[in-house]
């Protein structure tokens, strides 16, 4: 509760709004917390002018909300959504690419990591020979949904939930998963990869999740 930050003059007003980052002094009362004061850091005052810009920020916020819960350390998912917001608000980079960078990357961090250096298939074989594992390991062209990573273009083949994927499409998912925090979004890939990334990105996150979400 924010009591009184309605009221125009009011100096909790600013750390009510929609994306206010900022630090706040809060106490409990009961099963309710209240806002005592806020020092506001950033506002992102750039998505509020931009209303596609909006329709993303709305669209990560919703999924932040559905996977963290109260009293939950959930340092990583804030340096995600921060960094997201900030090139949201601040760069001119593709809207969509974007949020499929922030949907793998989110995935990875609450316990979704695919398989990314060898075919989700060589797992479950017992006693397979060194080349054999090497075959597959360099012939990695699917993404599997359902098994949450990638497949060799023998196993993917036998399975329809795969997709089928370029080499910058994969090299682009290994760098958002393994990437350092502050660089997953310093890096730029061909529109047919990007698409191919929106897709992959999209119906993961709707299979882990277990729920569609729209932009």
């Amino acid at each position: 509760m924010a009591k009184g930050s309605r009221k125009p003059r009011s100096l909790l007003l600013a750390g009510t709004q929609f994306l206010c980052f900022g630090e706040y002094l809060l106490y409990k009362g009961g099963d309710i917390y209240s806002m005592n004061s806020v020092e506001v850091i950033e506002v992102f005052y750039k998505i509020r002018t931009d209303l596609d810009k909006l329709r993303c920020s709305a669209y990560i916020t919703k999924i932040i909300n559905d996977v963290t819960g109260e009293n939950q350390n959930c340092y990583k998912i804030m340096q995600l959504f921060l960094n997201t917001l900030y090139v949201i608000s601040e760069t001119d980079k593709d809207l969509d690419f974007a949020v499929s960078i922030f949907r793998l990357r989110l995935l990875s961090i609450i316990g979704f990591k695919p398989e990314i250096n060898k075919c989700v298939c060589s797992k479950d074989s017992v006693g397979a020979g060194i080349a054999s594992a090497l075959s597959l390991h360099d012939d990695l062209t699917y993404f599997s949904i359902k098994d949450s990573g990638f497949k060799c273009d023998s196993c993917g083949r036998q399975d329809k939930g795969c997709i089928e994927i370029l080499e910058t499409t994969k090299d682009a998912i290994k760098y958002i998963i393994l990437s350092d925090a502050k660089k997953i979004f310093s890096f730029d890939i061909p529109e047919k990869s990007r698409k191919e990334l929106e897709i992959v990105s999209k119906l993961y996150l709707t299979e882990k999740l277990e729920k569609e979400y729209k932009i």
